[in-house]
């Protein structure tokens, strides 16, 4: 078995023996998150009511995330420590060696993407996002199940690797080496709304790529050669290895990595606490408007 690293098709995972994938469903719902395990977010219930088989269910919140650290200045989503996320893979029983799929809705993949960035940040390279996401397996005709799925537990350690991310937020200032890509819509970007933080705009100098630009309109990715020429446009004579994306909270972000991946521009980084973390200081200077390029 050929194991993928970034997309994978909806025959492709159809193929997959049981024994041999992780499966993830990673819906999730910004703005209907759930308060507690009595009031569960849309996604998990989306996930109760209907998944594909042998999939466990991921919050970003309390699984891709640590929100007891928001206070720290690291964003609305600040990672998860190395700890908990061995404890999440453990719950999962991932073992070295499997494929692991993870999907969302086809808004975007957005918490898979999370998902997909925070195993390869653990070293796992196995892992895949279900091109086309939920609906596109479900347009496939393909079997779905409901309720809650628990694998037996297996002992993980993991480790991050701290060269893949930046939570410093001076290291953004001043520094021409380096293209910083937001990956919000363009309104947020610009600072022209901003529906979630507190202040709207963005890290002066950044430039803007929107994730949904990484997408077809029935919501799969674009050919790996399209994306290349539209990231290089942005890149200029800059190395992939210049490029340290960011979002609102660390999240989107990582559909921008994915993408680039996919592209075959490897080596860029992800700005973890994001825009929600770089205005948690209102010292930190505040751009509007388009940034040339």
């Amino acid at each position: 078995m050929t194991l993928k690293t970034t997309l994978i098709d909806v025959q492709e995972l159809a193929a997959l023996a049981p024994a041999d994938v992780l499966i993830v469903d990673c819906r999730f719902e910004l703005m209907a998150p759930g308060t507690g395990e009595r009031d569960v977010g849309k996604g998990e219930r989306d996930y109760r009511d209907g998944h594909i088989p042998g999939a466990v269910y991921a919050s970003l919140d309390t699984d891709l995330s640590d929100l007891a650290r928001k206070a720290q200045g690291l964003g609305r989503h600040p990672l998860p420590l190395e700890a908990a996320f061995s404890e999440v893979l453990s719950r999962w029983a991932w073992h070295e060696g499997m494929q692991v799929v993870c999907y969302d809705a086809a808004n975007g993949s957005l918490a898979a993407a999370r998902l997909w960035w925070l195993l390869r940040l653990a070293g796992i390279r196995d892992v895949a996002v279900l091109d086309g996401g939920y609906q596109a397996w479900v347009a496939a005709g393909m079997p779905v199940e409901s309720g809650d799925v628990h694998r037996e537990p297996r002992p993980v350690s993991v480790y991050f690797d701290a060269e893949q991310y930046l939570v410093e937020h001076d290291l953004l200032r001043n520094d021409p080496a380096r293209v910083l890509l937001d990956a919000r819509a363009a309104p947020r970007y610009r600072g022209e709304v901003e529906p979630i933080d507190p202040v709207g705009g963005h890290v002066p100098g950044a430039l803007n790529r929107p994730f949904a630009e990484n997408l077809r309109e029935d919501g799969r990715f674009k050919q790996a050669d399209v994306l290349r020429q539209e990231f290089q446009a942005l890149l200029g004579a800059h190395a992939s290895s210049d490029v340290v994306h960011m979002c609102g909270s660390g999240v989107t972000a990582c559909h921008n990595l994915l993408a680039m991946e996919h592209a075959g521009l490897g080596g860029s980084r992800l700005y973890a606490p994001s825009w929600s973390g770089w205005v948690s200081d209102a010292s930190r200077p505040v751009a509007k408007g388009s940034e040339p390029g």
